[in-house]
């Protein structure tokens, strides 16, 4: 399929399955986002402002809420009983190639090493292939991110030959590397 995404979903959108509840964010997860996200590792990964405090979260969240309305993209809490936030996954068109799926995530520090990451990739990967179209889904990881390269691997996802995307954060260039799923039969049904 060669068509753009489409993040058109009925709300509040949630997906279930491997154990994992991914929900859309709300109001009360602003002390838990901030937990989660004003850390070491995701600042130096991702480009979430840091320090990561309460006003960063309130900022946060109203441009998650602003992409989801405007069928931009979708940012999902990683739960494992639909309320306690571990982490997120964001699914949004490519940067490189709009006619994409692009996946992102970001799990808290006391909640990695767990599986949940290469869970809620999974989930998002059957996701988007049944509900938003896309020519293809993508991880963008910067070099020398061993552990996202490692989900990358367990997910069914391969290193392309794509030209790497360049992206400026906090001030600096990233290279990211492309990572393409490879659609198989177990990746259909999760669940």
């Amino acid at each position: 399929m060669d068509s753009r995404p489409t993040f058109d979903f009925p709300r509040p959108l949630s997906i279930g399955g491997l154990g994992l509840h991914l929900r859309e964010w709300c109001d009360d997860d602003v002390a838990d986002l901030v937990a989660l996200y004003d850390d070491p590792e995701i600042d130096r990964w991702t480009p979430v402002v840091s320090p990561f405090d309460t006003e960063a979260a309130l900022a946060y969240l109203a441009a998650a809420e602003q992409k989801s309305a405007e069928r931009r993209g979708v940012q999902l809490a990683i739960t494992t009983d639909g309320a306690l936030p571990r982490g997120e996954i964001l699914l949004f068109p490519g940067t490189a190639d709009d006619r994409d799926v692009e996946l992102a995530y970001g799990l808290g520090a006391a909640y990695r090493g767990r599986g949940l990451a290469t869970r809620a990739v999974r989930l998002a990967v059957d996701f988007a292939h049944r509900r938003v179209g896309g020519r293809r889904v993508v991880l963008c990881i910067e070099d020398r991110n061993t552990a996202s390269e490692a989900v990358a691997r367990a997910t069914g996802f391969v290193l392309t030959d794509d030209e790497p995307v360049v992206r400026t954060a906090k001030g600096r260039q990233v290279v990211l590397r492309t990572w393409n799923h490879l659609r198989d039969e177990d990746d259909r049904h999760p669940g």
